[in-house]
């Protein structure tokens, strides 16, 4: 084995959480801080900082930062950077914040102390610049622009002591897993090339034939579930993973596969997201990144293979971790199995295409799903929740 892609900025991994009577002691500090609730989307930025996730980074970004992010794909000091990892604050709350205090980072939920931080910038953005740069569109129907719009008028920076995991490992157990524990599985496993499959929807028979492929050129695959929110109408985190397990289950060899999950909640940025998702796969240990169409993309605002483009346009060197790009896959009749652009000549009327939107939509609505678009184990499981859910 020569070893695993080094984390993000060639150090070592930077996780944030504090451990033992350091985060005891910590928490204790906390419940004497003012106190600022985040969103959902900063308490999953939050959590990946602690697990290490976002390494190397020590905190919330600064203007310099967000700006190189936003224009350039760059941090202040060089380093790549796609997407800004930012804090917002807003109205009053904000204004008695200073540069230089100390705050407490409680969750959006509960209200527990998810972190502390220092802060050493207060700043304003231009909110339609970092969607135009980022999102590649303004319109407040995009979800992460949305979210942009939505979120406070002033950034705030500073390093971060992480203290909670904001209760993934009780609620998801094994599933859940940090880089540090899914590189040190990989290495027990001998792996070096390690392929990442990002997914936030069920595993249909198309994504199927995407992991195996990622198989077959690689030394095993991580099957990787955003555990964090989602948009109204997609499926839940905890019905996916019982799908894909079962998938995993009756149609791979077990020794080839991993599945496990993370805290973000999706930003919708389709290329720029793609660009995020190798980065921090880079800091679990992975070498390959599987991009097929419209990856980490919503509605029309994006071409289905922008994603794969946007790997030929950064710099040589900036991420260890590669894409394997994959052609429109589909169920071609005369073929007589799966295949994609590349391989199959048949024309439209011979081809089932295989998406997560139109699965949704048939079960949904009660209707029949053809076995040629999902294994039926995995039927079983969504047809029960979609019937619970009414």
């Amino acid at each position: 084995m020569t070893g695993l892609v080094d984390p993000h900025g060639s150090g070592p991994l930077r996780p944030l959480l504090l451990a033992g009577q350091a985060l005891a002691e910590e928490r204790r500090r906390a419940a004497t801080l003012p106190g600022l609730r985040v969103s959902s989307r900063e308490r999953g930025d939050i959590l990946m900082l602690g697990i290490g996730g976002f390494t190397p980074l020590d905190g919330f970004m600064t203007s310099a930062d967000w700006r190189g992010a936003c224009d350039d794909m760059r941090l202040a000091s060089g380093l790549f950077w796609p997407i800004p990892i930012t804090l917002s604050a807003n109205g009053a709350r904000a204004a008695a914040i200073r540069t230089g205090s100390e705050i407490a980072l409680l969750d959006p939920d509960d209200g527990t102390p998810l972190a502390t931080m220092r802060v050493t910038e207060v700043y304003t953005i231009d909110k339609a610049r970092e969607c135009t740069a980022v999102f590649r569109t303004t319109d407040a129907a995009h979800p992460g622009v949305r979210m942009v719009i939505e979120q406070g008028g002033l950034n705030l920076a500073g390093p971060l002591k992480v203290l909670s995991q904001g209760g993934f490992p009780e609620k998801y157990g094994a599933l859940f897993m940090t880089p540090g524990q899914t590189r040190a599985l990989f290495q027990e496993r001998g792996w070096s090339r390690v392929a990442a499959f990002q997914t936030r929807n069920p595993m249909h028979r198309s994504h199927e034939y995407l992991a195996k492929i990622a198989i077959e050129v690689c030394d095993g695959l991580l099957v990787h579930s955003l555990l964090g929110a989602l948009k109204p109408g997609d499926i839940p985190a905890e019905v996916r993973t019982r799908a894909i397990a079962a998938l995993a289950e009756h149609y791979f060899v077990p020794s080839t596969i991993v599945q496990a999950g993370y805290p973000l909640d999706m930003r919708y940025a389709g290329p720029r997201e793609a660009l995020l998702h190798a980065l921090f796969r880079q800091n679990y240990g992975c070498s390959h990144l599987v991009v097929g169409r419209d990856h980490a993309g919503v509605g029309s605002w994006y071409g289905p293979f922008d994603a794969h483009r946007i790997f030929d346009q950064i710099p040589a060197g900036a991420l260890q971790t590669r894409p394997l790009k994959i052609d429109l896959s589909f169920w071609c009749y005369r073929c007589g199995g799966m295949a994609s652009a590349r391989t199959c000549p048949h024309g439209d009327a011979d081809r089932l295409q295989v998406s997560g939107t139109q699965l949704r939509k048939w079960l949904s609505e009660g209707h029949d799903v053809p076995a040629e678009f999902s294994r039926p184990e995995v039927l079983q499981i969504l047809r029960a929740y979609y019937a619970q859910a009414g």
